[in-house]
């Protein structure tokens, strides 16, 4: 027996099966960039649409957050947020966590996390906007 090194016999595509590219990382980049850019876009509208909210009566809101493109705008951004932070704390969850189980754990409670509150996001203002 020797000290010397063993060598690895296998062929360089046979090395990087397996840790190379999941050929998803430019698709999440731009869908989070997309998101973001939706966000940058609606926060202003959302914050002005708050602002004209205030001191105003329940029947006033209602009113307010039932006019059609109030529900269209609130309803992208209701997805556009929930999206956004599923792919951020994803992200958060691939670089930090290290074991298995619990990697595999965190992103199915994040996926069922965000689905839950943009869907109870999408019921709430469909009822608001719907109902009256």
């Amino acid at each position: 027996m020797s000290n010397l090194p063993a060598r690895d016999l296998r062929t360089p595509i046979a090395r990087a099966r397996g840790l190379g590219s999941g050929k998803t990382g430019t698709e999440h980049f731009w869908i989070q960039r997309v998101t973001a850019v939706a966000l940058a876009l609606l926060v202003p509208w959302l914050i002005g649409l708050l602002v004209s909210m205030v001191g105003a009566d329940l029947d006033s809101v209602r009113a307010a957050i039932a006019r059609p493109w109030n529900a269209i705008f609130l309803s992208v951004f209701a997805v556009a947020l929930f999206w956004h932070a599923k792919l951020g704390i994803q992200v958060v969850i691939e670089d930090y966590v290290h074991t298995r189980g619990t990697e595999i754990t965190l992103h199915l409670a994040n996926t069922f996390l965000c689905a839950v509150g943009a869907l109870a996001s999408l019921y709430a203002i469909g009822r608001i906007a719907l109902l009256g």
